[in-house]
């Protein structure tokens, strides 16, 4: 029986107590990838476009608050409530492919570390052909000690987050400071409008390359609206033994969590619209290195030791999602303390070491590998968000706080725009391949 449903008074803790499991979500979510796309909006469409952060934030808020709730009333994690009820098949299929996407994208995480080191190491050093892949490697090296030597993971992971968020936070608002943005054209961006030279339109080939006319828009969306860091929420609360007498400090952790991420979005887009308007950056040691001039040495500094805070953060949590969730969809127990999440999580670590370091060596992307991820986003990103909607519906998990008509018409409208990005990014796939 549900733990709603036992009569448990429903109590409201002081907020700053709830603060943890949602800023390890905002942490993974806000990775180089959050980074590289707000600059790169930021760059060529100025303030224009942070109303749309506002409605993705919701968006986010909407599914992270979902997957709260699912924790904390129903007693269980989402997978475990999805074997009870659907099957174990259910769950494992939902566990394996989000362990699949967080595989899939720990190449990417390995690889802004290695930006990230390059981006401090001094010009006499850069041309040591094996001294960043040894950076990547003693990395992961000491991220699989801290797994096995720690008592108490969860604990040690959500301190350490707090920490990294400050950092985040107080590094990028010094640089907006130091930008100094146009305040009224910043108020102006979030009154909804379509910029100039946004062409609505799905992806094509044209001249022998694929053409995206809304490339920037769909991975602003895509990387600030994450159901995987929300469906991972319902296993965070659980990671802090919550029941639904901290119902409410669970709806306040995944607000503030939601704030974070889109907070530090909006600085990101309004330093660089500011500082390099109409400048593009393919990777974060190039955005780095074009934000240098025109900040100043001290903020070009103060933006690195930023950088490599957003560089360090997804990497261990979503190599931990990874191992976690599948570790979970197996019925195996699914604390991060346990055995089997553990090994799960430095299996999934290796894997994007080891394909970071032939793309270090070789200089080439693992195109296979990235139309992989893609594919396993257009299934389960659906999916998740279907589970989590069905599962926040049912009287038996939820009680009276199943959700009600404004927040299923919030979360459809999500379950609408994951579906769109679905379709898109399997457009691309099939142009890809052809």
């Amino acid at each position: 029986m549900s733990e709603v449903t036992s009569g448990v008074e429903v109590k409201r803790s002081p907020w700053w107590k709830s603060i943890g499991p949602a800023l390890i979500t905002a942490c993974v979510v806000f990775g180089p990838g959050s980074l590289l796309i707000s600059s790169n909006v930021g760059a060529k469409y100025g303030y224009e476009l942070l109303w749309l952060l506002v409605l993705t934030g919701l968006l986010m808020g909407t599914y992270l608050t979902m997957g709260a709730r699912i924790g904390v009333c129903g007693g269980a994690t989402p997978c475990t409530l999805l074997a009870e009820r659907l099957g174990r098949p259910a769950a494992f299929v939902i566990g394996l492919t989000l362990c699949l996407i967080c595989s899939a994208f720990q190449f990417s995480n390995n690889m802004a570390v290695a930006l990230a080191a390059g981006a401090f190491l001094p010009e006499s050093a850069k041309g040591i052909s094996w001294l960043v892949p040894a950076i990547v490697v003693g990395f992961n090296l000491l991220v699989i000690v801290f797994l096995f030597a720690a008592s108490h993971v969860y604990r040690v992971l959500e301190r350490v987050m707090k920490v990294m968020v400050g950092v985040i936070l107080a590094c990028f608002l010094f640089n907006l400071f130091m930008a100094k943005p146009n305040w009224l054209g910043v108020v102006g961006g979030f009154v909804p409008s379509i910029p100039e030279g946004i062409e609505l339109g799905l992806p094509q080939r044209a001249g022998g390359a694929i053409r995206d006319p809304m490339i920037l828009v769909a991975g602003l969306l895509g990387t600030t609206f994450s159901v995987a860091g929300a469906f991972f929420q319902g296993n965070l609360v659980r990671e802090r033994n919550w029941t639904i007498s901290d119902y409410f400090g669970s709806i306040g952790d995944a607000i503030a969590g939601v704030c974070v991420l889109t907070g530090v979005s909006m600085i990101i887009m309004m330093t660089t619209a500011t500082v390099i308007p109409g400048q593009a950056a393919d990777n974060i040691g190039t955005l780095a290195q074009s934000l240098r001039p025109l900040l100043g040495t001290t903020a070009y500094w103060v933006f690195c030791i930023g950088l490599v805070a957003v560089a360090m953060n997804p990497f261990v949590i979503n190599a931990v999602i990874g191992g976690t969730i599948l570790a979970d969809g197996l019925g195996l127990p699914a604390r991060m303390n346990d055995r089997w999440p553990r090994i799960l999580t430095i299996a999934v670590m290796l894997l994007g070491m080891i394909v970071a370091l032939y793309g270090v060596a070789t200089g080439e992307k693992p195109i296979n590998l990235i139309i992989f991820g893609q594919a396993l986003t257009v299934l389960g990103n659906p999916l998740m968000a279907i589970a989590m909607l069905w599962l926040a519906n049912q009287k038996d998990i939820m009680g009276r706080y199943r959700n009600g008509p404004v927040v299923n018409t919030l979360a459809a409208i999500g379950l609408l725009a994951v579906v769109l990005m679905a379709i898109r990014v399997a457009l691309r796939i099939v142009l890809q391949l052809t």
